[in-house]
């Protein structure tokens, strides 16, 4: 079976082809175990060490910090900008936005981009990543589906072709180089925080506590709720405008994803720099790129239209 050309936004034809370029190396295998196990040892044990001594106001303002921060690195910088291109933006612009998604600890930009642009080429169908319809619609295969879609995908060594998926980052000498400083990355948005809290307080504790929930916590239930959009958000919401797979909105995740989970319009319209459009749907991440607008430090920003919505809840 052969395939249609994709752009950046995604959209393509058919059945997958050449959908990678190799296999990820041993020691990356061992630190994608390494970034999405320790953590979320770091998630189980945050209940009984807020309940016991840990957690304090300090505490909470670093991790709700760097949370919102990495969360719009991903959301507006990996996903929005470099994945659809909802808006353009300058260079500095762009250099900002690479750093701030690597700062999540979701993989390296290149990587990152190449899977999601992939994921909407065959969104719910074969050669998407991390669909949770994968293995069929019956409650087993759902629920394996569910795992996969979540966590499982990580797992696999299958590098999707950034040639194919993401030409115009890798003709970027900015982007290869954010991109080959993950690794530096990493130790800064899980030391930073404990220098931070450790000169805040004065306090070798004060370090210790900040690197435990404004680090390893912080950066795991960042992880578990971007997932979620491509798990939950694809199972289950509401489904108000016309996509090519089950996209759908999941409202009590709109919070934590910054907006990312007002799914269905997304997938409806991918470059469409809101996802968030009906009354009462916040969606943060769209509300930086309005402040982001007004500053002149992005522009030409693909806004919805009254018009191009009710074209695609009609259809």
């Amino acid at each position: 079976m052969t395939s249609t050309a994709d752009g950046p936004d995604g959209r393509t034809g058919r059945a997958p082809k050449n959908l990678f370029s190799g296999k990820r190396g041993l020691p990356a295998q061992f630190s994608v175990y390494v970034f999405v196990i320790v953590p979320f040892l770091g998630l189980i044990a945050a209940v009984p060490v807020a309940w016991g001594w840990g957690l304090g106001w300090v505490d909470v303002a670093l991790a709700t910090t760097w949370y919102t921060l990495t969360c719009l690195g991903v959301t507006v910088g990996y996903h929005r900008y470099f994945t659809h291109g909802a808006f353009k933006a300058g260079r500095a612009m762009r250099v900002v936005l690479a750093i701030a998604g690597s700062l999540a600890v979701q993989g390296p930009i290149l990587h990152w981009v190449a899977d999601h642009r992939r994921h909407h080429a065959f969104s719910d169908r074969e050669g998407d990543p991390h669909s949770p319809w994968l293995f069929g619609t019956s409650p087993p295969a759902l629920a394996r589906g569910f795992w996969h879609a979540h966590l499982g995908w990580l797992f696999e060594r299958n590098l999707t072709d950034q040639q194919r998926f993401a030409p115009d980052l890798l003709a970027d000498r900015d982007i290869r180089t954010v991109h080959r400083l993950f690794g530096l990355c990493t130790l800064v948005t899980l030391i930073a925080p404990a220098v931070l809290g450790g000169l805040i307080t004065w306090s070798w504790w004060g370090a210790l506590t900040a690197f435990f929930w404004a680090g390893l916590v912080r950066v795991c239930l960042l992880h578990h709720v971007t997932w979620s959009v491509n798990s939950i958000c694809h199972l289950i919401g509401e489904r108000p405008f016309f996509a090519r797979d089950r996209s759908a909105n999941v409202w009590p995740l709109a919070i934590l994803s910054m907006g990312e989970s007002w799914h269905n319009l997304h997938h409806a319209d991918p470059t469409c720099a809101r996802h968030g459009v009906g009354r009462g749907q916040i969606d943060v991440s769209a509300r930086v790129i309005w402040l982001f607008e007004k500053f002149g430090w992005v522009h030409d920003v693909r806004w919805p239209s009254p018009r191009r919505l009710a074209r695609l809840a009609a259809r």
